[in-house]
């Protein structure tokens, strides 16, 4: 996740200019995730992996949550708790056992320069990258509509960041001539694609 702040962000994060090493352990998709071409939500989507694709698992960040993997022909990243592996004849969630499964450890190395803080200021919103075409700005209506459109709270145990797909039951409101919807997830507002169900924007 990142964020706009009053001071710009400016600069750009890339992949280290190292290749990939293919690694021997594999993993399963534990579901319909999406692959990021960097190890963040604020990283252009490189496509979806379904549901039960077999993956070649390069490792995880030390100390986080996001690993490398090798999936229908996309080499990017995903959560960990977002791949099983098979562990004594069981699978087993990578983030719950990456010690036990011996998972290699993997680096990110980020060039270039951000001006602004590195963590939100008070009245930052936090946005994201939805896809390649860049990040979801609403216009104003959008927000005027939902602060004059009570909504009740929905209870959500998943985290509420751009990229994330809501489930089935959460329901979604239509705002006028807008293109994407909106939810008030454990107390605050945000849009959503109609379609995917993907979130696009958070309000602060």
């Amino acid at each position: 996740m990142r964020w706009i702040s009053k001071p710009l962000l400016a600069g750009v994060m890339l992949v280290s200019g190292a290749g990939f090493a293919h690694a021997d352990m594999m993993a399963t998709t534990a579901t319909d995730l999406t692959i990021y071409s960097g190890p963040g939500a604020n990283y252009p989507s490189l496509g979806i992996a379904t549901r039960g694709s077999t993956a070649a698992l390069d490792g995880c960040l030390e100390g986080d949550r996001w690993c490398r993997i090798d999936v229908n022909g996309m080499r990017g990243w995903v959560y960990a708790q977002e791949l099983t592996v098979d562990y004594n004849g069981a699978p087993v969630i990578v983030q719950e056992r990456r010690t036990d499964l011996g998972v290699p450890i993997v680096s990110y190395e980020a060039t270039g320069s951000v001006s602004g803080p590195a963590q939100p200021a008070p009245g930052d919103e936090l946005i994201g990258t939805v896809d390649s075409t860049g990040a979801i700005v609403p216009p104003p209506e959008v927000l005027t509509y939902i602060e004059r459109t009570p909504m009740e709270a929905v209870p959500y145990d998943g985290e509420v960041v751009v990229g994330a797909t809501l489930p089935g039951e959460v329901v979604i409101s239509q705002v006028p001539n807008y293109q994407y919807s909106y939810v008030r997830i454990n107390d605050r507002p945000t849009l959503v694609d109609p379609q995917s169900r993907r979130i696009v924007y958070v309000y602060e």
